[in-house]
């Protein structure tokens, strides 16, 4: 029970601080994230009765908990792009996707299994969970609540790409996966992966998300017109489209991430301009940044644990290239003919946050399959994320207030 009442107390003020903190900290050099990190580290410093936060030891946990603050967010990330789906006007976010991420993986499994001495299953899983924008932590540099204005290219590549891309690097963890359960990889399990992973799952949660997004989107402003419901139940209605969306694409064995994202595209452009999508995207972002502030305490608390100590100096300097130079080098050279130049693809290139997705990924393919030094795994996997969550962290705001100062998204060559 003290334990419990402890908890009660920790969680209440943490809820406290994702309230107050992002507003106190709009104009500072620093995101709150950070302070939750360093809480939860200073958490675990005292002697108190907190149970241990190592993913190791709570793999199931660690899966369905970042499973459900990245679903969360990627409903929120839909609902507030104001700009409709053409592939001219998305062309930075689907190049991102399809060709900056698959670039980065590629990259950071040959230096992984080649130079740091990965075997190749454990290095492509690794590449897989780190290469993607998080969703849930690249708040910072994405666009404004809907209906705000001022989305500018930079900050629509952005939030597109951290929607996007965590349903599609997931055809990557199950090659990690495949090639993990097989001593030797045949044609046939290559071909089975490229036509079931790839192919039958991209296609579902595409196909998912659209239906169940018009579906809903049905319920949410025709059915009204005919029964009274209270706006303030509309908060309801964005959990509902997570669960929905997700649930039903997953039955069918396509990936979830995809369709939660689609559908939500799908709904906002479906009247753009209706409150209703104020509403679903307040409820969607409080329940997110508490799910926000529970799994960055844990994982200070993971680093106080020790969840960093098998990291070795070859994994160290590997964090060090994906956040410093493989995904900025990537982006900047796969970003050529998008329209995007100097600050603005430098920012588009530099910004590929690691956070929650990347946690669940790996806590993901560690359940599915066996891969060798899984606690190496984590504490590469923590450090990368602990690299990103400091570095851009700290440099989002000055960044993002030097792109502002420069242009404006009325001028904006890529904002079409």
């Amino acid at each position: 029970m003290g334990s419990y009442n402890l908890w009660l107390v920790i969680v209440a003020v943490a809820i406290l601080a994702v309230a107050w903190l992002p507003s106190l900290l709009k104009e500072y050099p620093l995101s709150y994230p950070i302070l939750f990190v360093i809480g939860g580290w200073l958490l675990y410093q005292l002697p108190l009765p907190l149970p241990d936060p190592s993913p190791l030891l709570y793999p199931e946990l660690t899966t369905h908990l970042t499973e459900l603050c990245v679903i969360i967010a990627l409903t929120g990330t839909g609902l507030k792009i104001d700009r409709r789906f053409s592939l001219r006007g998305w062309r930075l976010p689907i190049r991102l996707v399809w060709l900056t991420m698959v670039v980065t993986i590629a990259v950071f499994a040959v230096i992984a299994w080649g130079w740091a001495g990965w075997p190749l299953a454990s290095a492509l899983l690794l590449a897989a969970g780190l290469a993607p924008t998080d969703p849930v932590l690249a708040g910072d540099v994405q666009v404004g609540d809907p209906n705000e204005g001022g989305e500018d290219s930079v900050r629509f590549a952005l939030t597109a790409e951290a929607g996007l891309n965590d349903g599609m690097a997931f055809p990557f963890v199950y090659l990690a996966i495949t090639l993990a359960q097989s001593a030797v990889t045949s044609t046939a399990e290559l071909t089975h992966w490229a036509l079931y992973d790839l192919a039958y799952r991209v296609g579902v949660g595409v196909l998912g998300g659209w239906l169940s997004g018009q579906l809903l989107s049905y319920l949410i402003f025709g059915l009204p017109q005919r029964i009274s419901i209270k706006t303030t139940a509309y908060g309801f209605v964005a959990l509902a489209v997570t669960l929905i969306s997700y649930g039903l694409t997953e039955l069918a064995h396509g990936y979830g991430f995809l369709a939660v994202f689609i559908a939500a595209i799908t709904i906002r452009s479906r009247e753009r301009t209706h409150e209703y999508h104020t509403y679903m995207h307040a409820f969607t972002d409080q329940i997110e940044r508490l799910l926000i502030a529970l799994l960055l305490l844990l994982f200070g608390g993971a680093i106080a644990k020790g969840i960093l100590l098998p990291l070795t100096w070859q994994d160290a300097v590997l964090g060090l290239l994906l956040v410093l130079i493989i995904r900025p080098l990537g982006g900047w050279l796969t970003l050529w003919r998008t329209g995007a130049r100097g600050l603005k693809r430098w920012i588009i290139a530099s910004f590929g946050i690691r956070g929650i997705g990347s946690l669940f990924y790996i806590a993901f393919g560690l359940q599915h399959a066996s891969f060798a030094d899984p606690a190496r795994i984590w504490a590469l996997t923590g450090w990368t994320i602990l690299i990103s969550v400091f570095l851009h962290g700290i440099s989002s705001t000055p960044v993002m207030k030097r792109l502002d100062r420069r242009t404006t998204s009325a001028s904006d060559p890529v904002n079409s």
